[in-house]
């Protein structure tokens, strides 16, 4: 079993770091319009993503709906992940990669926690 202490870390900056980004998302900050120009969804793809996560950080944040929030932002940083992999390149607009690197941390908290969470997530499942 996965000390709570750590669960509630991994909770938190995944979920801080889905709920810092938004800002940037929903203000129309340049280097968020430029990426999503980049990747041909700008604005919808923009304002979508962000509110994506902003449903994410909250479900992440409360315990009991932690696994589903786990899972959506799995999804969505997989994505991120893969279009500065195939598209926008590691460094964007010169942040050193910090976007990147904030992708990767977002996905493995998720990760854990959904590994943690897999029962909740299989009885999901398994329901008729």
């Amino acid at each position: 079993m996965i000390n709570s202490k750590f669960l509630f870390a991994l909770r938190m900056i995944a979920g801080i770091i889905l709920l810092q980004t938004l800002y940037y998302k929903f203000t129309g900050a340049e280097e968020s319009i430029w990426i999503f120009e980049q990747l041909g969804v700008e604005p919808w793809g923009r304002i979508g993503s962000g509110v994506a996560e902003l449903i994410c950080a909250i479900l992440i944040i409360m315990p009991q709906t932690t696994w589903l929030g786990a899972l959506g932002a799995l999804g969505i940083m997989s994505g991120a992940v893969l279009s500065h992999l195939f598209i926008l390149g590691i460094e964007v607009k010169g942040d050193g990669g910090l976007l990147f690197a904030l992708a990767l941390v977002v996905m493995f908290c998720s990760a854990i926690l959904l590994w943690h969470d897999r029962n909740k997530l299989l009885t999901f499942i398994s329901r008729k």
